[in-house]
Formats: C-alpha cells, structure tokens, sequence
C-alpha cells in the first residue's frame, strides 16, 4: 500500500524554499560562475585604478566618449553573446560592420539615397550575409569558425570593391551622423532616466509576482525596492555626469534599446529558449523536436544583423567609411567583452547583458590606456590577456560544474 504525499506549504515551507535558493545561490558561486556582481566589482577597480592614474578618466567629458566608444561596439557584442550561447562563433562580425556601414555610405553619398533607406539597406545586406554563413554551416557541417574565418577574408574584399578607388566616404546627412551626434540634455535626459528606472521597478514587480503565484522562490518586497533603489541611483548618476558635458548619448540609448529588447528574447521567448536548449546540449534538443538548423540559421542571421547596426553607429561616429573599417581590433573587443562578462565560449550559459558590461570593462581599459598613451602593442598584449584569463575562468568552472554533475 502506497501513500500519496502532496508538496508542503504554509509558513515553513516557504521558509525552507527561501533557504534553499539561499544555498543554490551560494553554490554558484563557489562553483566558480561568473555573474554580473563580480563583472561590477572588476568594472570599479579598473575605474578606481585609471583613476589614480590618469585624473582626468571620470570626467563627464571622457565618460561621454567612453559612452560613444562602446555604443557600436556593444551593438556588435549583442549578436556575438547570441553566438556564444549556440557553442559557435562568428569571427566575420567585425568586417562585415565595416562592409554594411560602406554599403550605407555609398548609397547615400553616391547615389543620393534619403539616409533611412541606405540604412535599411546597411542591414539588409548584414542579414543576408548572415543568412548565407549560418547555411553554409549547418547544411554543409562545416564548423563556424572556418566559414566565418573565410567570410572575415572574402567580406574585407567586398568592402574595398563597394568603396572603390577613393578608398574613403565622408558622412554628411545629419540623419545619419545625428546617430552618435544627438545629446539628451536638461528635462528630457531626466525624463528619460526615470522611464528607465519606471520600467526596470515595473519588470522586477512583475516578476516577483510571477514566481509568487506558481509557488517559486522570490525575492522579498524589500530587496525588489533596494535594487530599484540602487538602479535609481545609478541611473540618474549617470545622467547628471553626462548632461554635465555633451548629455546623454542617443547611441547608448540605441544600445540599452538592443540590449532589453534581446534579454527579453532570450529569456522570455520560445526561441530564446531554444537557443540555449541547443546550445546547451545539441542531441537532446534535437530530440526534444526543436529545429536546431532552423535556430542556428537564425542566430547568424541576427548576429550579422547586430553587426552591421554596429557598424553604422561607429561610422556616424567617425563621420566616415574607409578600408580600416571593421578591421584593426574590433572583432577582439567584441568577442572578449561578453566573455569577460560571463558568457561561456562553450555555449548554453550567459546573458545578453554581458554585452554591455563587457563593452564597459574593454572599452574602460581601451579607453584608460589610451588616456595614458600607451602603445597599441601594449594595449592589445592587456586586452588579450584579459580574454585569455576570463576564458580559463571559464574552463575552469565548466571543469567544476562537470565534476559535480551538472554537466
């Protein structure tokens, strides 16, 4: 004879729930799983170090350029961690920014195209490239990274054929360079921070009450108002050290745009869930009915798309389009700011937010070496060391995680 046995519930066993979460949280991190805490903390050493360095690294004047400076870069980054989270990479995103912002600025300048179309036209041409490269990869088999590699040789080709023998086109509608050109200042840059902390509150309550009704562990009403309370701060901080230069950016209003707009994706969509279904294990999602070619297609599509959005900002930016477009070490500051932000190389863990630390801790060391002039040879020595540590952190936690059976 069997007896049935029914979930507790009541005061205790939401007790044990709450400690249990407790616990689980305390096991990440011993397990060594980078979050969004120790990428802050990394963040404000650097900042604290430049700092004493260089005085003039926290003024609202450079910290509007650094703002500048990550905006296309992040862009980038947003379509990489989705590549990421597959287990793949895409080593063409760099060039094919450079490509997609050439193709902008021919048809623009050249042809006198109304600026909005030949941005369409930009994008298009990013997810088609896109579209070709996740096909040749998941109807042929052939590992991403020899077809992105071929695409980082043949789209730099493509490039110089699309500029011609001038070799260089000057951006000049205020449509396009208004882009990264266009400041939020007095009233409007503190209206816009408050919808931001106004949403950031309305999505955390929600989510409260969301895991509360299916019976899940949440978070109390006293931390839920401590982080809106410290998201407060930081934003309207923000906000008063950039309206004290130029304003606020509407290039990174761009970039924390694509970044909600893709977290959301990722973690509230079927799809999203999908992509780190196959990212975490291929062959059982697979067999879980879920179209993995269809998925990997669409993520290369999105990542090329992301890349030449990108390249659009930093050539608003720079008011210009030459043949370096892309190229010099773009592709390395957007493939190591997500993984120094936690995005696993392995695929199946990380966050699109990790995009936009990581643009903030790469483009902060960019930004401070640059500061105290030093040479590009020691700035790209730092820069991939700083990779090559976060990817053995990475390892290592994968490591730890397989030892005690979670993978």
């Amino acid at each position: 004879m069997s007896v049935a046995t029914t979930p507790q519930s009541g005061p205790a066993a939401d007790g044990e729930r709450r400690e249990t979460g407790r616990l689980a949280s305390l096991l990440r991190l011993r397990r060594g799983e980078l979050g969004s805490f120790q990428v802050i903390v990394a963040l404000i050493v650097i900042w604290t170090i430049f700092t004493i360095a260089n005085d003039r690294f926290l003024t609202s004047t450079n910290l509007v350029n650094l703002a500048l400076q990550i905006a296309g870069i992040g862009m980038i980054s947003v379509g990489v961690v989705l590549v990421l989270l597959l287990g793949e990479i895409d080593l063409s995103v760099g060039i094919v920014s450079g490509l997609c912002a050439g193709v902008m600025a021919v048809l623009s300048v050249q042809h006198g195209w109304d600026a909005y179309l030949a941005i369409a036209a930009g994008v298009v041409v990013g997810a088609a490239i896109g579209l070709f490269q996740g096909s040749v990869v998941t109807a042929l088999g052939i590992p991403s990274f020899v077809v992105t590699l071929a695409g980082l040789i043949g789209w730099q080709g493509a490039l110089l054929w699309v500029l011609g023998e001038t070799g260089t086109v000057n951006l000049t509608d205020p449509k396009i360079t208004g882009l990264a050109g266009t400041f939020y200042t007095g009233t409007t840059a503190w209206v816009l921070g408050a919808l931001v902390v106004a949403a950031f509150a309305a999505a955390s309550w929600n989510a409260r009450r969301r895991r509360v009704h299916v019976g899940l562990p949440a978070a109390s009403p006293l931390l839920v108002a401590l982080r809106t309370l410290g998201v407060a701060i930081v934003v309207f901080g923000v906000v008063a050290v950039l309206t004290d230069d130029r304003g606020v950016p509407l290039a990174l209003l761009i970039l924390l745009g694509a970044v909600v707009l893709f977290d959301y994706i990722v973690r509230r969509t079927r799809f999203g869930r999908y992509v780190l279904a196959v990212g975490g294990n291929e062959e059982a999602a697979r067999r879980a009915g879920i179209a993995v070619r269809r998925v990997r297609v669409v993520v290369f599509m999105i990542a090329s798309t992301m890349a030449a959005c990108g390249g659009i900002l930093l050539a608003s930016r720079l008011l210009a389009v030459n043949q370096a477009s892309g190229g010099s070490d773009l592709l390395l500051l957007a493939i190591a700011g997500p993984v120094i932000a936690g995005t696993s190389l392995f695929g199946g863990r990380g966050t699109v937010w990790s995009a936009l630390l990581g643009a903030l801790v790469i483009g902060s060391i960019s930004n401070g070496m640059d500061l105290l002039a030093f040479p590009s040879s020691t700035k790209n020595m730092v820069t991939g060391a700083v990779l090559l540590a976060a990817v053995v952190a990475d390892a290592l936690a994968r490591q730890r995680r397989r030892q005690l059976g979670r993978v």
